[in-house]
């Protein structure tokens, strides 16, 4: 799944980005209002985490930005500002959950996988499944009728994105915007091996091709 790390503090970002990527995220950064705007319009993400004390424009403005320009995913502020009226401002503007400094780095990771099941599936279960396959997202596990499988760090990551779109066909481009950071920009042919080496690892009726248009995540149908 892939993130926007809006924050201007280099050190704090450079430790959220490493803590995220640990988590299984594709992170990437902005550190300005303005480079946030632009981003968050152009690049898909699956989630944002957003300082509010920004130079160029202030967290505020920008999630304001994001919401009045069709932008709708799930976001986490992340600031040194507690009083009422800093997080009514922020949830008004669209802000899905609100977290103030000091704080465990961990809780971060924590709150944007509660964030995506909730935005993806419209559930907090803490597991997401698909017949009998299973992810774990904290612990960052795959199992098949309770028996692990081991994948590599590019088979999980576009796994990951498709258990949380069960049932919806999802494009190769969007696979691609999704598992990779926006400096890498992978052939759709790499996207078509990493989901063959995952049916061989799952089975092949679990992820149907729908010609011309991409992928379907689904349970294999009871005999």
């Amino acid at each position: 799944m892939r993130i926007l790390l809006v924050e201007d503090d280099t050190q704090l970002a450079c430790s959220l980005q490493a803590l995220l990527q640990e988590a299984g995220f594709v992170v990437d950064m902005a550190a300005d209002g303005h480079d946030a705007i632009f981003v968050g319009e152009t690049e898909s993400y699956d989630a944002a985490v957003l300082d509010l004390g920004l130079p160029g424009q202030d967290g505020i403005s920008v999630l304001r930005h994001w919401r009045e320009h069709g932008r709708h995913f799930p976001v986490l502020i992340l600031t040194g500002r507690s009083r009422w009226s800093d997080k009514l401002a922020g949830f008004q503007a669209g802000a899905d959950d609100y977290l103030t400094k000091p704080f465990m780095h961990e809780e971060v990771a924590l709150r944007l996988h509660a964030l995506l099941r909730r935005s993806h599936q419209g559930s907090g279960d803490a597991v997401l499944t698909v017949g009998d396959l299973r992810y774990d997202p904290i612990n960052q596990r795959f199992s098949l009728a309770d028996k692990p499988i081991a994948l590599t760090a590019q088979e999980h990551k576009i796994l990951a994105y498709l258990m949380h779109r069960p049932g919806a066909t999802v494009t190769r481009t969007e696979i691609s915007e999704h598992v990779y950071s926006r400096d890498l920009d992978p052939d759709s042919n790499s996207v078509d091996v990493l989901i063959g080496r995952i049916r061989r690892k799952i089975g092949s009726e679990r992820i149907a091709t729908q010609r011309g248009l991409g992928f379907r995540l689904c349970a294999p149908a009871a005999n």
